[in-house]
């Protein structure tokens, strides 16, 4: 039995999260799949420019994954199917059930580290016109963001994480 059963185990977190990527994975290998028949739907977008590549990436990749998760936490069960699968979800700090609009902040917050690393990637690829140094300067904000992320829980008492703390939500388990 647990000392405090409302607290979950960051490693039970990570779990949840990688059930959740081989959803993800699976509709990346549907993209990949568009990408390359003999003539490739998706490519040439990721060729024009790095903004055209960026636009692209949030509208096919980031969009449907950040809605994925904002929709599946504010429904009725509060889960996405990785944290379903480990039984917990997303609550707010008394406990009581998080709608929409908390859900849709707090994955806001969850994928800005995500998106920055898109735009710094296409923008080392393609040539942009923005200086090297800013673009360098914003993939450092990424791993120092990653890295707050990824420690945060350790030093919070509800193991939240710097975006779960900032959106005023706690992962519980079920019940």
């Amino acid at each position: 039995m647990q000392e405090n059963p409302g607290r979950v185990p960051f490693g039970t977190r990570i779990i949840a999260f990688l059930w959740d990527y081989v959803l993800i994975l699976g509709y990346i290998v549907l993209l990949v799949g568009l990408s390359f028949p003999a003539k490739p739907l998706l490519v040439p977008l990721f060729q024009t420019s790095a903004a055209t590549a960026e636009l692209t990436g949030f509208l096919l990749i980031t969009l449907p994954v950040y809605l994925y998760f904002a929709l599946c936490e504010g429904s009725k069960s509060h889960a996405t199917w990785g944290k379903r699968k480990m039984g917990i979800m997303v609550a707010g700090m008394r406990g009581q059930p998080v709608g929409y609009g908390h859900s849709f902040r707090r994955s806001a917050l969850k994928f800005i580290p995500w998106e920055l690393a898109h735009f710094t990637i296409w923008h080392m690829i393609i040539p942009s016109g923005y200086p090297d140094i800013l673009i360098y300067c914003l993939l450092a904000v990424v791993y120092g963001l990653v890295f707050l992320y990824l420690l945060s829980p350790l030093w919070s008492k509800q193991n939240q994480t710097l975006y779960d703390a900032i959106s005023g939500t706690v992962i519980r388990y079920k019940g």
